[in-house]
């Protein structure tokens, strides 16, 4: 049963492969088409996905927010805004894809500069959220930075910069 997908895929890829059109009007050939394809998918470097435009990448090494942040930003990248919950969801794809698991993982959200005022680190609006029921609540008033995946509902906690988390660069293209 699992071979029928991959069965059907090749179907249709050899398909597009013999209809491709150069804009010349000439039919291409096989290798024509493998460096169109090639082109179109490289939007993003090796490694990082693209969603809504953006390129992601997750990062599994475990880092503090701001040393996750200085790495996405030695990549060209900041940690990761979200600004609906389709990427939501999209990204939380793309963390169990290379994890297994709905890893606790940083996101570029902040609220250190000054207390509820909470900021994307890409300069982006921060118009969208999905915090857990009762958060962001600063416990102990040490609470500046924004994880994803936490509890059973997989929503959005604040939590103290200081501990190791993966993390999820974008860059835009």
């Amino acid at each position: 049963m699992k071979m029928f997908p991959v069965c059907v895929f090749v179907c249709a890829v050899m398909i597009l492969t013999h209809a491709a059109v150069l804009p010349e009007g000439r039919t291409a050939t096989n290798q024509t088409v493998k460096r169109h394809l090639v082109k179109r998918s490289s939007d993003c470097p090796g490694g990082w996905t693209m969603l809504r435009g953006r390129c992601f990448l997750y990062v599994p090494r475990r880092f503090t927010w701001a040393i996750a942040e200085r790495n996405c930003l030695s990549m060209g990248a900041n940690l990761a805004s979200v600004h609906s919950s389709t990427e939501y969801h999209m990204i939380q794809h793309l963390i169990v894809i290379a994890s297994h698991d709905y890893q606790e993982t940083w996101i570029g959200g902040s609220d250190a500069q000054e207390e509820k005022a909470w900021f994307w680190s890409d300069g982006t609006a921060f118009r969208y959220s999905n915090w857990c029921r009762g958060e962001p609540n600063n416990y102990r008033h040490n609470q500046q930075c924004l994880q994803i995946n936490h509890s059973g509902s997989k929503c959005w906690d604040d939590v103290g910069c200081q501990v190791h988390r993966p993390s999820v660069c974008v860059k835009k293209m």
